[in-house]
């Protein structure tokens, strides 16, 4: 028979697990009104989802509450110490997904006061598989299913490759005019927003195992150097500075690039780029506020005095480092000068970055 303490325990534990079931339906129900807004053009339903995102907010807070008023009282061990302590964490997951709604949300407001053909294939694909991970990631978790935890695990990485391949066939639509720039953003965002659902949906399933089994799988990525390079447009030393960076193929390195006020590429920097060698379809301006765990970068390469002051408060133990260096972007002249110039800043920025790399390689 079991006892007073053991039915009190299961009883709080069965609770934990109705509120992580709901606050995983309410991050799933987001996004698929988000979806329905941007394929149906529904801008009041657009709204609702932004407004929502506060039900999910207060949502995660009274899930908190609850698992550690558990931890004070039943103080438990093993097992049960570990399933609460995932379940704080999956919390935390869950809500950034509600906030990747929202984004996604403000961004089909945006889209729907442009005349623009969306391309609803592909991010109903992306959508899909997201949101099934999603919905799957949860049962594992609340069902204890460390099985079904690793093969959601596994389709992580189709959803990767499939953003790939979006991003670029919306900047290919936008060279060939299918699309303007203004809509250009707001697509490429949905589409990053979709993919970190699933990097999200991945991390809940590392918790599911380790609540499960202890086994402590740390997430991919959590072992490598995670750089951004930021400048004023985001189109010219930061683009051509990623685009060198992922060029030496590094595993240990995650590189991004960002803009204060991002504009488009220009098409000269782009030819040069592509006769260097690199592929420049994937690598579109965004704005800091477009980076995805901004927080989480080890290193921050200002490229311009005015991004220091720009950064946010870092709550990690992040560093700052600024390279000063001819924009390339803005250089005027014949084509031979433009020319020069590029390749001037190409050279720069190639041994600085290698220097950069070494470095870290050895700290």
């Amino acid at each position: 028979m079991s006892t007073h303490l053991e039915v009190s325990m299961q009883r709080d534990l069965d609770r934990i697990r109705a509120y992580v079931t709901e606050m995983g339906a309410l991050a799933e129900q987001a996004l698929q009104d988000a979806i329905k807004a941007l394929v149906n053009g529904d801008r009041q339903l657009a709204y609702t989802v932004i407004l929502r995102d506060l039900f999910v907010d207060e949502k995660e807070k009274e899930i908190d509450r609850l698992c550690l008023e558990f931890l004070v009282r039943q103080q438990p061990v093993a097992g049960t110490l570990r399933f609460v302590y995932s379940a704080i964490r999956i919390n935390l997951e869950l809500e950034r997904v509600g906030d990747y709604a929202e984004s996604i949300a403000r961004q089909v407001a945006k889209l729907i006061q442009q005349p623009v053909e969306i391309p609803k294939d592909g991010l109903l694909e992306i959508a899909r598989y997201s949101m099934t991970m999603l919905r799957d990631a949860v049962a594992a978790f609340v069902g204890q299913n460390p099985e079904l935890a690793r093969k959601v695990i596994e389709v992580e990485e189709k959803v990767d490759v499939l953003k790939s391949q979006l991003i670029r066939d919306l900047v290919n639509a936008y060279r060939e005019q299918k699309i303007p720039f203004e809509s250009l953003d707001p697509l490429t965002t949905i589409v990053r927003r979709l993919e970190r659902v699933a990097d999200q949906s991945r991390d809940i399933c590392m918790e599911t195992i380790y609540a499960c089994t202890g086994e402590y799988s740390r997430h991919p990525g959590s072992e490598v150097f995670r750089v951004l390079f930021v400048d004023n447009d985001g189109a010219g030393l930061a683009i051509m500075a990623e685009a060198i960076a992922l060029a030496m193929n590094q595993p240990k390195f995650v590189f991004g690039s960002a803009g204060l006020k991002p504009q488009l590429v220009s098409p000269g920097l782009a030819a040069f780029l592509q006769e260097k060698g690199h592929d420049t379809g994937h690598l579109v301006p965004r704005s800091l506020d477009q980076v995805p765990n901004l927080e989480h970068y080890h290193l921050v390469i200002a490229l311009s005095p005015a991004v220091n002051r720009a950064l946010p408060p870092h709550p990690r133990k992040g560093i700052s480092i600024e390279w000063q260096l001819p924009d390339p972007a803005v250089v005027t002249g014949t084509p031979a000068e433009v020319q020069t110039a590029n390749e001037a800043t190409y050279q720069t920025l190639c041994t600085s970055i290698n220097d950069l790399v070494q470095a870290l390689l050895r700290s």
